[in-house]
């Protein structure tokens, strides 16, 4: 039934920082394998890589925007608004090559948005502030427009009335400009999932990538069967994912199912169970499993708020321990 679908991409974005002042196995082997060409490139010019979606520290008033056509119109478009867009994720696009099914499950998957987010926080800090928050950079993003959990549409047609729309009174070019955390892609046959901050660790990425690969799997075998996930509104939705970026791991996410919160570590022993089906497709079961530990032990965000305090308020042995981390078994 999967039908060589629910192929695999992922992007990740990184950070160069000066290091003194501060199928799913042949992607893993290609992340390894990217991760340490672009770090040995970047120690070239005496540079490192980060992987978080913040920085510590960094002022983004102090940073040059990419010398490209597409990030100059964007930055003349919304000001200051970009300028300070100092962020970095991780995507990752799941093949589906059905338009119809796509919309289907781009639909279904946003009651699990949160609880990837969750899952990945790894921004803390904003300009050598603790924010209160581990995902600063999912609020920092909202002030684009076009961000967020998207709404349902009930069809492909629908999806494309509302992007000609869109295009024919000026708001955007195309529907690359649309920045949902889940999207179906204008270009590609994939369902792009672009909720996530950036997990330091490998380990936690490859772990959060096959999660995803199997939610939209075990979504996919549902739909095909007319038992489909049931349908929840963006607003309560959004309820959820102010949870997770607040408070990542240690949030209390609401089961709108049973109509009551839940520790966040049930509710991934639930959703281990529940995608298990498609762990089994996809030969995958070892790391979906890995993101128990993740629920447990608390994600990059909550380890550099642990250092920045056991530091007194120090930054620099965070950027020390984003370096390292984001290296580490590479």
């Amino acid at each position: 039934m999967i039908d060589g679908q629910f192929t695999l991409g992922v992007e990740e974005e990184y950070q160069i920082v000066d290091p003194e002042s501060g199928e799913l196995r042949s992607y893993i082997q290609e992340l390894i394998e990217m991760r340490g060409e672009l770090n040995r490139l970047s120690q070239r010019g005496g540079l490192r890589i980060i992987a978080a979606s913040t920085h510590p520290f960094s002022d983004w008033k102090m940073q040059d925007i990419t010398d490209q056509a597409r990030y100059h119109g964007i930055v003349n478009d919304m000001q200051d608004v970009a300028r300070a867009n100092l962020i970095f994720g991780l995507h990752v696009h799941v093949g589906i090559k059905d338009k119809e099914t796509a919309i289907a499950l781009t639909n279904q998957v946003r009651y699990f948005l949160p609880h990837i987010l969750a899952l990945t926080t790894s921004s803390p800090f904003w300009m050598g502030r603790k924010t209160g928050l581990m995902s600063t950079r999912t609020q920092i993003f909202k002030r684009f427009p076009r961000t967020g959990i998207p709404d349902e549409f009930e069809s492909s047609v629908h999806f494309k009335s509302f992007v000609d729309l869109l295009v024919k009174t000026g708001c955007i070019d195309d529907a690359k400009k649309i920045w949902w955390d889940v999207r179906p892609h204008h270009l590609y046959d994939t369902v792009e999932v672009r909720i996530c901050d950036m997990p330091t660790s490998m380990d936690d990425t490859v772990a959060v990538v096959a999660l995803i690969q199997a939610l939209m799997g075990k979504l996919y075998l549902m739909y095909r069967r007319n038992t489909a996930f049931r349908s929840y509104s963006r607003s309560l939705i959004e309820e959820n994912k102010w949870r997770a970026l607040r408070f990542g791991t240690g949030a209390k996410l609401i089961d709108f199912g049973r109509k009551e919160e839940r520790p966040f570590a049930e509710l991934m022993d639930e959703l281990i169970d529940f995608v298990s089906e498609a762990t089994d497709i996809f030969g995958t079961e070892a790391h979906v499993k890995r993101i128990k530990d993740i629920a447990l032990r608390g994600t990059s965000a909550h380890r550099q708020i642990e250092i920045y305090d056991k530091n007194g308020g120090a930054t620099k042995p965070v950027v020390d321990w984003l370096m390292a981390e984001t290296m580490r078994g590479i």
